[in-house]
């Protein structure tokens, strides 16, 4: 059954963001992602993560002023310097807490951004991003996300995704899978992993279409699970959604599958 990973930016938000490693831990998780990690201290991180002996599978380049709408810059032009910036940060955190994923926000091109432009721009700094990580062993993520949630997100499609990835043609560059936005956007969650399982190296699910646990909802994730231990996937299969009441409570329909959370 697939391994499933704990989002803490969504996952027991009761607390305060170090607890959460603990408490994910103590709920059976061994995996734990984070959007976005980089108000927590370098030590205080890694010893949380190291004292719950939990792996830290996946953290998001920062993405600017959240508040303003900013989601990121690899694909906007003329922002190349910052996304390196941003990149760095990123990868000063991978390196010194251990975590091998480092998801690229694509951002929000201007509205008269030319979208041939923004691709290659894209491009050029997911290759810049993946020879750097290569040599420390982590791998760079890109993810399409539903225009409903993010409007004006650069990259909305899993067939977009995989022509960006033949592009830059570095093997340490993966598709990040998240069902429910795949779901939002095509439809087909389960054709479109058939189609690109060799790519994906990073899944991520929730209830379509409240974000809510994956057992609720017009998505049925049953036949989704069988399907990723069919096609052999062994990675991460992060929960990413809101719970509906406690995060605790929200965890029975992993017990119910017979699921376990690490």
């Amino acid at each position: 059954m697939p391994r499933l990973a704990a989002n803490l930016s969504f996952l027991f938000t009761e607390l305060p963001l170090l607890d959460r490693i603990g408490a994910a831990a103590a709920a059976g998780f061994r995996g734990a992602e984070i959007l976005f990690p980089y108000e927590s201290g370098l030590e205080d991180l890694r010893a949380a993560f190291r004292e719950a002996r939990i792996e830290p599978v996946l953290f998001n380049t920062p993405a600017g002023d959240w508040a303003s709408g900013e989601r990121g810059f690899a694909a906007i032009p003329g922002c190349e310097t910052l996304f390196s910036a941003h990149l760095e940060r990123a990868k000063s955190y991978a390196l010194f807490i251990g975590c091998k994923r480092l998801h690229v926000m694509a951002g929000i091109p201007p509205d008269d951004a030319d979208t041939a432009d923004c691709e290659a721009v894209f491009v050029e700094n997911l290759k810049m991003a993946a020879t750097d990580a290569a040599s420390h062993g982590i791998t760079i993520t890109i993810e399409p996300i539903n225009p409903i949630d993010v409007p004006g997100y650069f990259l909305t499609r899993q067939d977009q995704a995989v022509c960006i990835l033949d592009a830059v043609g570095l093997p340490n560059v993966a598709l990040q899978m998240d069902f429910y936005h795949c779901a939002r956007v095509e439809g087909d969650p389960a054709g479109c992993f058939r189609q690109n399982v060799d790519r994906i190296g990073h899944i991520q699910i929730a209830g379509v279409p409240d974000r809510h646990e994956p057992d609720t909802g017009d998505l049925d994730y049953k036949p989704l699970f069988a399907l990723i231990d069919e096609m052999g996937y062994d990675g991460w299969v992060s929960c990413e959604y809101h719970p509906a009441g406690g995060t605790l409570a929200g965890l029975g329909w992993a017990r119910d599958w017979g699921i376990n959370a690490g």
